[in-house]
């Protein structure tokens, strides 16, 4: 287990891959963000997209699913998050688009109210197969400091 302490600001991460569907794609924009340009290729094709695209707050959905895919292997004593700070969707995400995430820390701080607590934050980069940011994001995690030795 990694606790607050065992996190160094520069160290970088890279937490996996997610390969993108159509069928996602379409899934989660009936359900959370029915948009045209979400939903059809013909409504896409009239929009800079130029073709059916995911929706941003999917492409957060899938980064999420990677990241936590990867501390279920890579146990961190996380006390979940306060927000996300500077959220850019950068470029869209299409079927067919693989994309890879990765995080670096870039400042820690012990909580001051609360001894058994600290917070991390990280910058997150999201990118297609070809190396193309499409989304980038400041998140803020809550960890739990080591325990005493008793």
């Amino acid at each position: 287990m990694k606790y607050f302490e065992d996190m160094e600001v520069g160290a970088e991460t890279e937490f996996g891959h997610y390969d993108v569907t159509r069928e996602e794609i379409l899934e989660f924009a009936r359900k959370y963000d029915p948009q045209p340009f979400h939903l059809s290729d013909e409504a896409a094709a009239e929009t800079h997209f130029g073709r059916l695209a995911a929706s941003g707050w999917h492409t957060c959905a899938m980064t999420m699913a990677v990241i936590v895919g990867h501390l279920s292997k890579d146990r961190q004593a996380g006390l979940g998050s306060p927000g996300v700070d500077d959220l850019r969707w950068l470029r869209p995400v299409y079927p067919g688009d693989r994309l890879t995430v990765s995080g670096k820390i870039i400042e820690k701080t012990p909580s001051r109210s609360k001894p058994d607590i600290g917070s991390i934050r990280t910058e997150t980069i999201v990118t297609n197969q070809d190396g193309v940011r499409v989304m980038r994001f400041i998140s803020i995690v809550l960890m739990r400091r080591r325990p005493a030795e008793t």
